[in-house]
This record gives C-alpha cells, structure tokens and sequence, in this order.
C-alpha cells in the first residue's frame, strides 16, 4: 500500500500544480485580436480610422467608460457586479431554476467577468464543463483586473451586431459621436445589444430591440438611477438605421502613423480638429479650381511656431481617385523645391555680413562652369537690391550669392536646419542647389520656416549673453507627447542663423508687391502681416508656398504626383491663395520683435546698398546685423572729371583745372550698365572722354555677354540640315559707339548700337577679339564642340 507521506506528496504537489496552473491560467495580453488604427484629435475628437486586419470594426481597448453605459451594463447584466467575486452563485441559481422550469437553456447566470472569459475564449460551446471552465478563469481574472478594467474589457470586445466589436466603434457607427457624448437611450440601447446583437439589422426585429431597450430604461428608473422624464425622453430616441460613415480626416496622416509602427492603437495627435475641417474644405474648393487646368493633387499643413505642433495636416486632395495619386502623402513627398530655399540663403548672407539687405546684386546673363541660370521671366535687370530679388524670386542673383557663400556651406547649413533629404554630396547639386536642383518635403521645408520664427521669438525668452538654444532648429511634430525637440536646452551665443537676420529676412517677406513671376500679389492683399514665399520648379511641376508669422506657419503644395508639368503651375498661382485662405482661419495680429540688441544703426548708399563710401551723395541710415559691419564700401560711385557743360570727361593732362569740373557718377560695370538702364531711364552713362584726351587707365567700356571666356558652345543645325549661326553679343558702355570683330586675326564684321553679330565658326579652337573706336580691345578664348 501507497505509504502516508506518498500520498501527502502527490496531493501537495497536485495543490502546487493546480495553484500554478491557477495563477498562469490567463494569456498575456487576455486578447489577441487584431484592431482598427485610430486617429484622434488634440481634444480627443475622433479623425479617421482603418478597419482591423480581420474586417471588422475594433477600436483598441479603452481604459474610460462612460458612466451611462456602465451603469446601464450592469442594471441589464449583472446588478451585483461590485460585490462578486467574479462569479454570482445567485444569478447561478437564478439561471438554474429557470432553465429547469423552462426545459431548455434561458439563461446562463454569467456575470460580466465570466462574458469578458468567453470573449476572449473565441466561441468555446456553451457546455457544462465550459461554463465551470469560465467561472474558474472570471474569479482569476478578478484577481489580476480592477472592476473597472473588467467593464473596460468587456466594452471594448463585445459584439455590437455586423462586423462592429467595442463600444467605441458601436457608438461612432450607429450614433456618429464620441462614447462619452451618449444618451441615457443610447447608453441603454448599447447594453442591451451584445446580448441579441442581431436584433440592429433593419426589420421586424428593431421593434424587438426598442422593447429590450425600454425596459432596460425602466429598470434604470426603478433602482433610481434616472427620472421618469429622462426616460420618457429616452424612449422616444430613434433606433439607429444603417451604420454611419466613420469620419475620413487627415486620412494621410493616419496611413503615415501607421507606416512609423503605431498600426492597431490609437493615435492622439497634436491637430485642431475644427482647424483640420476647415483646411481640408479648402483644399477642396481649390482643387475644383485647379483640376480645371488638369491640376490634380495639393497639401497643406499648419504648424504652431512656439512648440513644432501640427495643427493640420492635409497630405493631398480628397477625390480617392488613385488615377490621380490622390493616395499620395505629398507633405512627406519629395519633391523639386523651386525657389523656396532662396530665404534661407539670404538669411545665411547676412548672417556672415556678406550682404546688407539692399546690397546690389549682378543680375546679368551668367555662366558658370558650363551652368546658366536663368531668371522666370528670362530677363534681366543688370543690377537689383538683394531684398528685391528676394521677393521677385530672381534665379540669378541668387545664384550669384550662393557662388559668394559657397554651396559646400549651403548645404551643411540646411541639414543643419532639419532638411532631411539632401543625402547626396554638395558636388552633386552645386550652385543647381538654390534653384530646385534638390529634393525636399513639405514636412522638412514648413518645420525650417518654423525653426527660423521660433529661434527669432525665443530670443527674447532668454536674457544675457547667451540667447540661443540650437535645439529650437527641430521637426514638426504631430503625437502627443512626442515632441520633435532633440534635447535639453543649452543657450549658446550663436546658433545657425542670428535672430538679427532672421528678422530681416522675415521683414522683407512680408512686402506684399510680387512683380514678375509673382504677378499675382495683387489677390493677396490683407492686413495681416505674413512674411511669405513661392517657389516654382522647373518644367512647372511643383508649386510651393510658405507664409510665417509669429505664431503660425502655413506651408502649401501643388501639383501633379506623377510629376506632370502644366503651364500656369506657379506659386503664386497654384498654391499662394491656398496659403492665405488658410491663414485667414487664425488669430494673428501682431509681428516680430527686432533683435536691437544684435543691430547696427549705419549709413549706407542709397543707391547701390552698400556702406556709403567717400563719393556717395545720397546716402540712407539703416539698421543692419553686426555681421554687416564687415561688409565693403560701395565700389560703384566715382570721382570723374567733365567739362564744364558736362557732356565729356577730362583730365590735367588735356584740360586746365579751370575748366574741370568734379562730379560723383554712380557706374555699374559695362554689363550690368547695359542691362540696368533699359529699366532705368534715370541711370546717366558717363560720358565719353573728349577727342585727344582719353585717359591712360580708363574705365572699362565694354564687356562680352556671350560666349564667356573658354566656354564650351554647340551650334545648332536648321530644319533643313544646314549649319546654324551662334549670336555673339557685347555690352558697350557708349550706345553709338562702334565695335570691330575680328575671330581668329580676321575682321568679320562691326556693330553699332545693338552690338549682336552672327557667326558659325567650325569645330574647334577660335580666337575671338573685339575693338572699340576709341582702341580698347577684349580677347577671348573659346570652344565649338561639334554641330547639333
């Protein structure tokens, strides 16, 4: 026989396993169904959502219940619900009774506990064994969940009748409205219906269901949790009809989310979501404007300055016509960025002093190693202000001040500033950099615009030395929570851009005349201050548009997602009225503080720009950055000597000095001049030197346009497959004077006035000089490299 201590061993050890096997009866997590992606609102309001990989309707579980529903859950139930243990052995014997008196299964006395067991079992059949199965496991489940974490877990996972499970999904598809918005009918109806969760199909069974409904209503009145008028009230609710719509906004922010691992759960953005509403109406009613010219796709988003939140976030058009790429995310697209980075360079010449803001800038017909940019309008203004090619967006003095600042610089300094898709060398944009030759992202660019505001409105927030906190260049960011910050603050002196020349730059945006490609500036007029930008990329395939304030940045996009071009695609056309539309939803009244402290008050001239040296007659007091101490004299006004009536130069060589007359002569160089007045009738040439008196060191009169020195030129063919002509073109100083041409030592031809002259040298080296009357020769060196 089986001795006494072997049978104490064995029962202990039985104990011990059944104790083990009680305490780990429960999986971890209790459910493993897959569930909806949800996108919610800063205030909770619900945007969008996905349908759970398995078809249905499951929002992940929720940890807030309303009280209407619970307290209708547990009146309808189980109304002992507090003070069980998991199991109810009165409903049990409730149950029992009846279904012996009955003959067949009526009830089955579970609590809500054992409901959330058998959820999470997956539809084990309804057998003794089974039953005893969920009431062991409820009692464990009492032991490791709070009551109130229970009633959340049956909330969530209930049926609701379709493919709806969870009181969340039921309540925005039958209701349309937020849980905690429920009815005391509402609250009733959705405790009643997981336990006849057919009974929502239209039919003869929704009279079934108003009954179950009502009754439960009842009940709530007589264990006194509702007055007899709320209920009257509540029975003459609706039964809901067939299931709503889900909300569809910021749609491509929800595909983003879930893209960056947060598929399944619930998403609390940082959006507005009235704000999120009214953009997205707006980039409607544009789109209906722009599909016109077989413009398909735009987006938008809206950030808050002083923290990086998105406030809203349209990442294209709402059409859901995929023919179009309206599935596109165009925020985090990338996509040529035009002339939008011009302000960031502009910033950057400042901030080192290598311009002040009105410094004149060659606006000429300009190669460079082999690159010719060439402005929107395809023409030139000799010389023009530094803050007006700013604002009439002019290719080549841009690309002038990036030849100045180097693009090697440039390009750190924009990865610097968070532009995350410059993942190529600086050799490989090279001076093609400001002018679209790189990839950004509305994402990028919009967080850059809104660094550079909140860098400026910070240094205020930090008195003494140290007034910069690098940390303030971050991303947008749209979770709650999550910010886009990289760490700590640490005030430094400087950071990578100066306050001072942020606010200039900001302060020459927010001129609302646009001449040239930004004929439209005119539609834009308002009394807000908004500093704003276009950008237009080649071919007419990108339209950008960034405004700032102090509080707020709106950055638009427009265009075809496959990259198709369509004429009229500019900025200011396609994606400027999108931007001020959308600024004309926000509260903005004020403008940013000048950095005085980082400030010069300095006199400069008032023509060219630059610091008033000796000879400048006209000068203007600005205030500039400190950087712009550095900055040179101006070059272009010279001591010159005339006759007495004016009208030619001299010098003490061939006049005597009574007879000279001093005069200060603003002077461009020959190309600039040339150019420069024909859109400035004011601008007076100097006038030629009298017969026998030209000086030893003259002025240069003349400059060559086209080719440069040592270029590189094709020469096309005609239709007819004769070799074509390649015009040479000159700028002389003198409009009547006139220029012999002699290419490779023979005389070839002379010009007077319009100095272009036809030519097609052959393949090959050739030797170009050009005279003068007056005998001042240039000599040039070029290539032809073959015929097209």
């Amino acid at each position: 026989m089986m001795s006494r201590k072997i049978k104490i061993g064995i029962a202990s050890a039985l104990t011990v396993a059944c104790v083990l096997y009680y305490m780990f009866s429960l999986p971890d997590p209790l459910f493993d169904d897959p569930y909806s992606t949800v996108l919610k609102a800063s205030h909770g309001q619900l945007l969008s959502a996905t349908i759970a990989p398995d078809g249905q309707w499951r929002f992940p579980e929720t940890d807030s219940v309303p009280v209407k529903y619970e307290e209708a859950l547990i009146a309808f139930e189980d109304k002992r619900f507090y003070y069980h243990p998991g199991v109810d052995p009165l409903s049990l014997a409730r149950a029992l009774k009846q279904n012996v008196f009955d003959g067949r299964v009526v009830s089955g006395g579970s609590t809500i506990t054992m409901q959330v067991i058998r959820l999470s079992r997956k539809g084990k059949p309804r057998t003794v064994f089974q039953k005893f199965i969920e009431m062991v496991l409820a009692t464990r489940l009492e032991l490791g969940y709070s009551k109130k974490e229970i009633i959340g877990l049956y909330a969530s996972h209930a049926p609701f009748g379709g493919n709806v499970v969870g009181l969340e999904a039921a309540c925005w598809r039958y209701f349309g409205r937020d849980l905690h918005q429920l009815s005391w009918g509402e609250a009733a109806l959705l405790a009643v219906l997981p336990n006849a969760p057919s009974l929502i199909h239209p039919g003869k069974n929704r009279d079934l269901l108003k009954e179950k409904r009502d009754k439960l209503l009842d009940r709530l009145v007589a264990i006194g949790k509702i007055d007899a008028f709320t209920a009257s009230l509540s029975k003459d609710e609706m039964i809901p009809e067939d299931p709503q719509a889900l909300p569809r906004h910021a749609r491509h922010l929800l595909t983003r989310a879930m893209k960056e691992g947060r598929a399944g759960d619930f998403i609390h953005s940082t959006l507005d979501n009235n704000l999120q509403e009214r953009t997205e109406q707006i980039i409607h009613d544009h789109h209906q404007r722009l599909a016109a010219n077989k413009i398909h796709n735009a987006a938008a988003i809206v950030i808050e300055v002083s923290t990086g939140r998105v406030l809203a976030y349209v990442g294209n058009t709402g059409d859901n016509s995929t023919d179009h790429g309206d599935d596109v995310d165009i925020i985090t697209a990338r996509r040529s960025t035009g002339s939008i980075l011009k302000p960031f360079l502009y910033a950057a010449m400042l901030d080192e002093g290598k311009i002040l803001p009105k410094t004149l800038l060659p606006d000429v017909p300009t190669i460079i190693n082999g690159f010719s940019p060439k402005n929107f309008s395809k023409e030139y203004d000799g010389a023009v202000a530094a803050n007006k090619a700013l604002i009439r967006s002019l290719n080549i003095p841009a690309v002038h001040m990036l030849k100045t600042y180097r693009y090697e610089k440039f390009h750190s300094l924009l990865k610097n500033m968070g532009m995350s898709t410059l993942n190529r060398s600086p050799d490989h944009y090279g001076l093609s950099l400001i002018l679209g030759g790189a990839e950004g992202t509305l994402w990028d660019i919009a967080g850059m615009y809104a660094s550079m505001a909140r860098t400026l409105n910070n240094y205020w927030e930090h008195p003494g030395k140290n007034r910069y906190n690098k940390n303030d260049f971050h991303v947008p960011y749209y979770n709650t929570g999550k910010d886009g910050r990289s760490g700590e603050a640490i005030l430094e002196e400087t950071s990578w851009l100066s306050a001072a020349a942020i606010f200039q730059t900001f302060d020459a945006l927010k001129e609302v005349y646009r001449p040239g490609e930004e004929s439209g500036w005119r539609y834009f007029s308002s009394s807000k201050k908004i500093a704003w930008k276009t950008g237009t990329s080649f071919g007419f395939r990108d339209a950008w548009a960034v405004g700032v304030t102090p509080h707020y940045v709106v950055g638009v996009w427009a265009g075809n997602a496959d990259g198709e071009g369509r004429p009229g695609l500019t900025g200011t056309d396609a994606a400027a009225p999108v931007m001020f539309d959308i600024f004309a939803q926000l509260k903005e009244d004020d403008w940013f503080r000048a950095p005085l402290q980082e400030m010069e008050k300095i006199t400069v001239c008032k023509r060219s720009g630059y610091r008033n040296g000796t000879w400048c007659n006209d000068v203007d007091t600005v205030s500039v950055t400190r950087q712009g101490l550095q900055t040179a004299a101006c070059p272009y006004h010279k001591l010159v000597n005339v006759t007495a009536n004016g009208k030619f130069r001299v010098h003490s060589e061939c006049e005597t000095m009574d007879n000279i007359i001093q005069a200060t002569w603003f002077v461009l160089p020959p190309m600039q001049e040339y150019y420069f007045r024909l859109k400035n009738y004011s601008y007076k040439t100097l006038p030629p030197f009298r017969n026998g008196c030209q000086s030893a060191t003259p002025l240069v009169a003349m400059d060559l346009i086209y080719p440069k020195a040592d270029s590189k030129i094709f020469i096309p063919r005609e239709l007819n497959g004769v070799v074509g002509k390649v015009v040479f073109e000159l700028a002389h100083r003198n409009p009547d004077a006139v220029v012999f041409w002699h290419l490779d030592g023979n005389f070839v031809g002379s010009t007077k006035g319009n100095h272009n002259l036809p030519l097609n040298p052959p393949q090959g080296k050739h030797f170009l000089t050009v005279m003068d009357e007056n005998g001042e020769t240039l000599n040039y060196t070029f290539h032809v490299i073959s015929y097209m």
